[in-house]
């Protein structure tokens, strides 16, 4: 800041003394309508020029060391002082003071763009916006300090008080709002919201809303929506969060307002590219429909386990039960799932569970098989004691009447008398 403000007296001091009015300058001095469609109004105010026309300028040296340039508007004291080239628009002290080929800017406040001197299609309001910018083409800063470290960076835009701040040769950034990207020292990075991104000092990150990501420092590929999303990153890379305060933990994603919450039974699952969606049973979403028979049979290899995730994985770790996933493949590599570098990430538990169900209807169906079996047999057998009854039945009232019919026999049959034949 110093240096503006130094630079001014010194620069509009060497020149009351060292510039000198050649054949070429207009005459009589500057005060009022020239030929070439040039205004002119102020000390030494388009004092070089020769060809140039269509030029407005209105203040103390400005528009000083023109002479081809045309269609520039100035407006303050130093304006577009020592620019040469065409279609620049500078409103405001010191306003494009250093400009010199660059072309097609446009600054409206006290020192903006002040060190300009070749960028080019610059469009800034407020006073010491892209103060700094020497080189740096197609930015687009409004808001007191907006890009006011920019020296180099291109394709930027920053609109807010000391947006994009601290942005010396960074690219491609956008940053809306108070001290949003005030930091700043990569490229890529969209900061929408107050204070959003304000410690960022890397690249490729997007933040909207209030104070979202705020303090990320070195991290990047960081997206946080919502006011106060992504607190908790600081140095971390590509993570997601939605509103909520997150983690600093790399590759991750954080979204609010779904844990204990109610709602549906459908569950929502994730595959390996990170597309949510509803797991479908319907049998149109389906192919190559056959019965599960004995490929359920593999879950009578696997080996379930007690564990505690660490504790970047789960804070917390309570005790959980479960599978390991590189066993489960050595068993049926279809029953794990794969992230994005094709590492093994998890067991695919819904599957799991319906290779139960076909374990446990096969032994229902068994079962049911097994008891009809014991039902007819006991049928059967019932039948037999039947019959086995009433034969004994049979039997035994076939005993009593031949009990009575020898009864009956030994009855009538003649008695046997003894005769003794004496001598």
């Amino acid at each position: 800041m110093k240096i503006k403000y130094l630079a001014i007296p010194l620069v509009f001091s060497l020149g009351s003394i060292g510039f000198l009015p050649t054949g070429q300058a207009v005459s009589p001095p500057p005060d009022g309508g020239y030929p070439g469609g040039n205004t002119a109004e102020g000390q030494s105010a388009l004092f070089s020029l020769t060809t140039g026309g269509f030029n407005t300028v209105v203040g103390f040296f400005s528009l000083r060391s023109d002479t081809t340039g045309s269609f520039n508007t100035a407006i303050g004291a130093g304006t577009l002082l020592a620019n040469t080239a065409d279609q620049n628009t500078a409103t405001g002290a010191g306003a494009l003071l250093s400009n010199t080929t660059g072309t097609q800017n446009t600054a409206n406040g006290a020192f903006a763009l002040f060190s300009n001197t070749t960028g080019i299609s610059n469009t800034v309001s407020g006073a010491d916006a892209l103060l700094y910018n020497t080189t740096g083409s197609s930015n687009t800063a409004n808001g007191v300090g907006a890009l006011q470290a920019n020296t180099m960076g291109s394709d930027n835009t920053a609109i807010g008080y000391h947006a994009d701040w601290s942005t010396a040769t960074g690219d491609s950034n956008t940053a809306i709002g108070r001290n949003a990207l005030a930091a700043n020292g990569g490229s890529q990075n969209t900061a929408i919201g107050v204070q959003a991104l304000e410690n960022n000092t890397s690249g490729n990150n997007t933040a909207i809303g209030y104070l979202a990501d705020s303090n990320n420092t070195s991290g990047t590929q960081n997206t946080a929506l919502g006011a106060f999303a992504g607190l908790n990153v600081t140095t971390a890379d590509n993570v997601i969060c939605i509103g909520v305060n997150g983690g600093n933990v790399s590759n991750s994603c954080y979204i609010g307002n779904i844990w204990q919450q109610s709602g549906g039974p459908q569950a929502v699952y994730v595959n390996s590219d990170g597309k949510l969606g509803q797991l479908v049973s319907s049998r149109r979403f389906k192919d190559d429909i056959k019965p599960m028979e004995q490929a359920s049979e593999v879950i009578y290899a696997l080996k379930p386990v007690s564990f505690r995730y660490k504790p970047e994985i789960e804070p917390t770790r309570p005790l959980g039960f479960g599978l390991i996933a590189e066993d489960v493949e050595k068993i049926n590599p279809d029953l794990v799932t794969r992230g994005g570098d094709r590492q093994v990430n998890s067991v695919r538990y819904d599957a799991v569970n319906a290779m139960l169900l076909n374990e446990f209807l096969k032994e229902h169906k068994a079962f049911v098989e097994e008891q009809r079996t014991v039902q007819e047999q006991g049928a059967m057998i019932a039948q037999l004691r039947k019959q086995i009854a009433n034969l004994a039945a049979t039997i035994t009232e076939q005993a009593a009447q031949i009990q009575k019919v020898s009864a009956q026999v030994e009855a009538s049959s003649p008695v046997a008398r003894m005769v003794l034949n004496n001598p």
